[in-house]
This record gives structure tokens, sequence and C-alpha cells, in this order.
């Protein structure tokens, strides 16, 4: 799952950490903390209650660097603060930035794993940070380069949010985040609570404060899962990958399809339809040759007739490692017309930042590569 990206231009230099050991930090995140959690451990430090407002106002809304910028705090507690927990479970590896502004950013994780999470820009102020769930993949996507490592582990809720607030940091003043998407690296839905708990922290007034509807979470389709994401009572948005059009040709790209079953998958879309009120976004990455031929359009316009649905049409982002490739212009907009001539709304996704690791994945792919091959 992922939010392709492409501009025709040269590339601009990463950015680079060298590698080194890793030490484990053995303080929590403060980000690990619910505002009551937070309250109850200031009572127990002998300060006033009032301080958690203050301090989630400075780590949610402020671009700070560390608890020493929290500068209406007294000293002791932002000493105090210091020594009890980590203000950042990340440390910055790689940044790339794309002539359209676009901007990626490989973190390395307290255990020394790696994640991505992107900013996009578009005009006039429309800016969406696109985040992780988990170190990897296990979903096994034949055109993605999340999974070709496997799967490391799932995402703590601290680790979720900050993907969020770094990005925000590397925003201008006259910049704010608009919308969050879940598509990075990992299946949202295979982390389910820390997912949602971070979604929580991201919409809370006295969190991120960011609408529901402003917040989209991508899947491969796991229809209980669906149904738990429906039954929650949020506005967010779904948008499902699917790819194909029908289970055989399904399997073949998501491999996972072969115990869940397109069925399953529309009728888990239908209860959140009928329970949420939100139109569900399917995601349709298109592979030359594999599954943009006419006929795959008309039995895809065939399997959403009569829901109100939207296809967002995704030209493969080329990865290095895998053959598959993006059909030409001509074949993608003749995909896209059949969709609309048969009455289903239907777009091709724009994409940014070509110039750079934009496949989902590709920067810590990379890294992961070079590592091994120093590690030889």
């Amino acid at each position: 799952m992922s939010v392709e990206a492409e501009l025709t231009a040269i590339s601009l230099p990463v950015i680079e950490a060298a590698p080194q050991a890793v030490v484990p930090d053995r303080r929590r995140s403060i980000l690990d903390l619910t505002p009551e959690e937070l309250a109850a451990w200031l009572s127990a430090a002998g300060q006033p209650a009032f301080r958690a407002k203050q301090i989630r106002r400075w780590l949610f809304r402020a671009r700070i660097q560390s608890f020493a910028d929290m500068r209406d705090l007294p000293q002791r507690l932002r000493d105090l603060l210091s020594s009890e927990f980590r203000f950042s479970s990340f440390e910055r590896v790689g940044h790339q930035v794309a002539l359209d502004r676009t901007e990626k950013l490989l973190l390395r994780l307290g255990d020394g794993e790696l994640v991505e999470c992107v900013l996009m820009r578009d005009p006039p102020d429309r800016r969406t940070v696109c985040i992780s769930t988990q170190v990897g993949c296990a979903m096994g996507c034949v055109f993605c380069a999340s999974g070709l490592l496997g799967v490391k582990r799932n995402l703590t809720v601290a680790e979720i949010v900050e993907q969020v607030l770094v990005l925000h940091r590397l925003m201008g003043d006259d910049e704010q985040i608009s919308n969050v998407v879940v598509m990075g690296i990992g299946e949202p839905l295979a982390n389910f609570r820390s997912l949602m708990t971070a979604l929580e922290q991201l919409t809370e007034d006295e969190g991120f404060g960011l609408g529901a509807r402003r917040i989209t979470v991508s899947t491969v389709g796991l229809p209980e899962k669906i149904r738990e994401f429906a039954r929650s009572g949020k506005q967010y948005n779904l948008a499902i990958s699917l790819h194909a059009p029908n289970d055989d040709l399904r399997t073949q790209i998501v491999p996972v399809n072969r115990s869940i079953g397109i069925q399953d998958i529309m009728e888990a879309a239908d209860e959140f339809h009928f329970t949420t009120g939100r139109r569900v976004s399917w995601e349709y990455v298109l592979l030359s040759g594999v599954n943009d031929q006419p006929q795959h359009a008309l039995q895809l316009a065939e399997l959403l007739t009569g829901r109100i649905a939207h296809v967002n049409l995704i030209p493969m982002n080329g990865v290095s490692e895998l053959v598959m490739t993006a059909p030409q212009e001509p074949q993608t907009r003749r995909f896209l017309e059949i969709l609309q001539q048969r009455g289903i709304a239907a777009t091709v996704r724009k994409r940014k930042g070509a110039d750079i690791d934009a496949a989902c994945g590709q920067l810590r792919l990379n890294r992961e590569q070079l590592r091994g091959s120093e590690g030889n």
C-alpha cells in the first residue's frame, strides 16, 4: 500500500547519517502515555494536573526539538521529563527532497529498525503526510517494495504518531498538515489496536486536533478488521487496495487473497459504508500486461456497479528489484474511460516525487541492502 509519486526531473542527493551501533534507550516515549497517564505521572511527581495540557500542547502543536524547548514549564520539570522519557523515538538517517517539494524521511527506530514517512505538498495549501504502521509487511503484494524483506514487527502508538510530528517539524511556519494517509509500510489493520490509539491522539482536541474525515486508512482488505474499524464510530476514510477484479488474478498479485477472497472484502466494505455513511475508495495499481486490459476494467466496473465508490488508478511506481512496469499512458487512459463510461467514479492518481526513491519501502529497502552488503 503506498502513495505513489512522480516528477520528471533529476534526483536531489540523499542526506544520510553514517551507520552506527544502536544503544537501546530504556526510557519510555512520552507519546506512549495517554492524557490520564501523563496527569497521574505529574501528580506523583508533585506537579499540578494542568501541566499535562501544557506538555501535550507543546508535543502536538509546536515544532519543538526537545523538552528543553517547553518554555512555560519550570526548569525542574523539564529536567525530570528528560530523565524519565524519550522526546523522540527516531533518528533521521535519510532525507530526500523532490523538485516538487515532496519530502521523504527514512527513520531509524530505537531498536535499529527502519521506517519511512512522506510529506506531499499540493497547491495552494494542501499538505498530506503518509505514514507507516509496521516495520516491513507480510501481505506480499508483488509490485511493492515494502514486503520484499518481510515483516519485522508492529510499530508502537508513539512510533506511528511521531511520524506525523516529525513531518510537521519539516514544514514552514506558514504550513499546516491538512491530511494524513496511513498508506506507508505495513498493513495498518494488522496493527489495529496501536493504529486506533494513534488516530485518537491525532484527532483529539488536546492532541494534534485533525478532523477524522481528513484521515484515510488503506488496507489490503482484512474483512473482520474492516468491520471492527467501522464499529469504532469514527468518521475515518477507508481505502481498499484491490488491484484486480477477480480472485484468480488478485491472488497472483496479492497472495494473502488466497485466504480472504474478493466477495468477503466487498461485503465488509458494504458494511463499512452502511455503518459510517462514508464512501469507500478502491486502490488499483496498474501493472502493464497483468491487470490493465479492457476486460479487467469491464470486470471491475461490474464489481462496483451499484456501490458508492471511487477508484484510484495508480500506474505502478518502478522498483528495480521487480520486473513489473507501469502501462503506457494510452492504456491507462483507456482503462479510466471504460470505468467512467459505466458510471464508476475514477481518477488516475497524480504522482509526485519520482526523482527520489518514491515507491513505498524503496528508501528502506535500499538502506537495508547497503547495510547487508557492509556486513558481508
